[in-house]
């Protein structure tokens, strides 16, 4: 049985910041757009999505593969895959050694990825 997140097609727009980010700090591997949710002290939890290189203990069995423009390819989380719009960007945001791809949503499609 195929999982329903793995046949979804995603639309990923790459701005010019974060083209020559991905240019200038070339992968190993694989690049993920993980999705992690933590519990606090309180009993709430806090929901992280990250684009970060994929490590040797991720696995990727049932990610979603997305390849960018430029051959690149970006594996999407099947937690953030069921939340996600179709079509999203990526950006840089952050200042100097803080810099970091990131995705682009609005108000609207942030909520549904990190609450629902």
């Amino acid at each position: 049985m195929i999982d329903e997140n793995r046949r979804r097609n995603f639309e990923v727009e790459v701005d010019a910041a974060a083209g020559q980010w991905l240019d200038s700090h070339p992968a190993a591997g694989s690049r993920l757009l993980s999705y992690a949710v933590k519990r606090c002290c309180g009993g709430s939890r806090i929901c992280m999505v990250q684009v970060r290189e994929a490590s040797r203990r991720d696995d990727v069995s049932r990610h979603t593969p997305v390849v960018l423009d430029d051959g690149t390819e970006l594996l999407v989380d099947p937690r953030a895959a069921a939340r996600l719009p179709s079509h999203f960007g990526l950006t840089v945001r952050g200042f100097g050694l803080l810099k970091h791809l990131d995705i682009v949503l609005d108000g609207e499609q942030w909520g549904r990825l990190l609450y629902d």
